[in-house]
């Protein structure tokens, strides 16, 4: 290896992202690094795939802003890499590319009825109340009973931000076009289905706790949705989370106390979507019941049930989108790769790229499982810098300086990190006018104008 640092390019500043460029950084190799996103601000899921109420959760991004601080990993946002900058490109000025853009759209429902007006993609709606910039202002909301699709915790969260009032969000960071919209809600039941039983649910415990103290909302639960197998047993027996979601779902059941609430969430269990109903638009959903085989999976029995509801939301995963220049698995959703390794059709690595994250292995697994993935990944590339499999000339131009100006060239207003720290507390002061500790900015022109110091609609920011 040469004396100058490898010259690495991160794409998505994510959690993936921004924890392989943290794990590279402390590496023994030297490196200099550049991570770019196609958004204005840093952060991806984090800041706009959890829902406001969630202020747990978005303490992650707490660990997140400590490394982008210390200032070794640069920060080159709102660059659509495959338009603003071509993968060829970038392989021309970096030695290695990484990819973890995660997964950005709704995984597909392949039954009749979705293309219905009033059937939405559950990401769709999490992107529109989180603030996304690439999502309309305005939201759909003249449905008084809605299904949602799923059995993890972003249908539970879908759930809880459609039945919640739009008051107990006002602690949050709701942008004020998402607070409008809830005021304008006509919503009272919300009924979540999921495809198997009590033991099989995806929910996490905490999730599903905070669900029974939403103020003014009815948590309903159905006795004869409760059914358990050998497989179910199991899992209850070897699994504390799952044995704590059966004790809150077989608590809510055996609960005698009458529903007042003025808005109702409907858990269903052992339902499998079949058909969505209407001419025109969404009249209804079709379930049909499901029982367990033995295993903890579950077959139809032929027996189905018709909900009348006005809207269904979609929330049976997420899925990555393909960037150009790169092979893309259609089926899987996912960037081929052995253990992080970009492979090529026929098996063999692309020399210098690698992937990792949702992108690498799919929209499974929490934050744990985020961090362990990148070290996978950083481990493969370093073991190929060491072997020489990544060195270019050493007049080689490093990628950043390189980028940029072709970036500036291209009239490109890309945003950095001293950029974001910029919207961060224009972000802060909104709140401060209302009593809040952060009000979105919500507009890609606005976000830029702020973080770059630029005039945007008559203003000089």
């Amino acid at each position: 290896m040469s004396d100058r640092p490898l010259s690495v390019a991160v794409i998505g500043a994510g959690p993936a992202g921004i924890y392989a460029a943290d794990i590279l950084s402390k590496s023994d190799i030297k490196a200099s690094i550049d991570l770019y996103e196609r958004l204005p601000a840093p952060f991806g899921l984090v800041r706009y795939g959890v829902a406001p109420d969630h202020p747990r959760i978005k303490q992650i991004i707490v660990a997140l802003y400590k490394i982008l601080q210390r200032g070794d990993i640069r920060l080159i946002g709102n660059v659509t890499v495959g338009e603003d900058i071509t993968i060829e490109e970038m392989q021309e000025h970096y030695d290695a590319i990484i990819i973890a853009t995660g997964a950005d759209r709704d995984a597909p429902l392949d039954i009749p009825g979705v293309d219905l007006e009033g059937c939405y993609g559950a990401a769709d709606f999490v992107f529109w109340y989180d603030g996304h910039p690439d999502y309309p202002r305005e939201w759909p909301l003249d449905a008084t009973e809605v299904a949602v699709i799923g059995a993890g915790n972003v249908a539970l969260d879908v759930a809880r931000m459609l039945a919640k009032h739009p008051d107990d969000l006002l602690v949050t960071e709701i942008p004020e076009n998402v607070e409008k919209g809830l005021r304008e809600s006509r919503v009272t039941d919300v009924h979540v289905f999921a495809r198997r039983g009590p033991a099989q649910v995806k929910f996490t415990p905490l999730e599903l706790r905070e669900l029974g103290k939403v103020p003014d909302v009815d948590v309903i639960v159905y006795e004869e949705d409760f059914d358990f197998d050998d497989g179910s047993q199991e899992a209850i027996n070897t699994s504390n989370q799952t044995k704590q979601i059966v004790t809150t779902l077989t608590d809510w059941v055996m609960r005698e106390e009458e529903f007042t609430a003025s808005r109702r969430i409907h858990l269903h269990m052992m339902q499998a979507p079949v058909e969505i109903l209407g001419t025109d638009r969404v009249e209804g959903v079709r379930m049909e019941r499901t029982e367990l085989t033995g295993d903890g999976s579950v077959r139809g029995t032929g027996n189905y049930i018709d909900y009348p509801v006005q809207a269904v939301y979609r929330a049976v995963g997420y899925f990555s989108s393909p960037i150009t220049g790169l092979p893309f698995d259609d089926v899987r959703g996912v960037v081929p790769n052995v253990e992080g390794r970009v492979i090529v059709p026929g098996g063999d690595h692309l020399p210098g790229v690698y992937a990792t994250g949702w992108i690498k292995r799919g929209p499974v697994g929490l934050i744990g499982s985020t961090k362990s993935d990148a070290r996978e990944t950083i481990t493969h590339l370093v073991d190929d810098a060491k072997a020489g499999k990544l060195e270019r000339a050493d007049d080689f131009a490093t990628g950043g300086e390189a980028m940029m100006a072709l970036l500036d060239d291209r009239g490109v207003r890309y945003t950095t990190w001293e950029g974001w720290e910029v919207l961060e507390q224009f972000e802060k002061t909104l709140g401060e006018t209302q009593g809040r500790e952060r009000i979105k900015v919500v507009e890609r022109d606005t976000m830029t104008a702020v973080s770059r110091g630029e005039e945007h609609d008559g203003k000089l920011y």
